[in-house]
């Protein structure tokens, strides 16, 4: 009865965060909206026993929803991120498109017939999913996760216009630190 309550505030939780995506008038705010929505979601996974992908999407969606604050923060100009604007354009139309979506999907999920499962699950179920779902390219997707990493890392190095080598030199060892952009707090 409690994973059944728990599940129920859980749903509750993914669809309001959800709305609240397009309620919030910054860019940050809506981010961290639409990762609570995905945390909720990804524990409703857990709840119905798949562990491994509920635990996916949760790690998943909040460093891709951090990653994407910080980005927006760091890199957009007069930074709109955090300045008040709507999420929605021509929200009459947007509502309305949500609306008869969600109707749509909640009346298919109640009133469709549930198959009667056949056979027995596999006896390592998180390998046959991930077979299932990536399927021969899964040495791939294994591969491209930390490439992804680097990448993210590496755009931030390249953006910053000076970094720790500049003030402290190559072996790190300068002191006091040789700032050739002066700055900071005693500017």
């Amino acid at each position: 009865m409690i994973v059944h309550i728990v599940f129920g505030v859980l749903a509750v939780i993914a669809v309001l965060a959800g709305a609240a995506v397009f309620v919030f008038d910054s860019m940050a705010r809506a981010t961290y909206a639409l990762a609570i929505s995905f945390i909720a979601v990804g524990v409703v996974v857990v709840l119905l026993q798949q562990n491994y992908i509920g635990i996916v999407i949760i790690l998943m969606m909040v460093m891709e929803m951090a990653v994407m604050a910080v980005y927006m923060v760091m890199f957009m100009g007069m930074n709109p991120a955090l300045m008040p604007m709507s999420m929605v354009h021509d929200n009459r139309r947007a509502l309305a498109a949500a609306i008869g979506t969600f109707l749509i999907l909640a009346s298919g999920i109640l009133l469709s017939d549930w198959p009667i499962r056949r056979g027995a699950p596999p006896k390592d179920l998180t390998f046959a999913l991930g077979e299932e779902l990536m399927g021969p390219s899964m040495l791939a997707m294994t591969v491209i996760s930390p490439v992804m990493v680097a990448t993210i890392v590496a755009g931030v190095v390249l953006a910053a216009r000076r970094g720790r080598y500049d003030r402290f030199g190559d072996d790190l060892k300068r002191r006091p630190a040789s700032d050739p952009q002066p700055g900071g707090l005693g500017r």
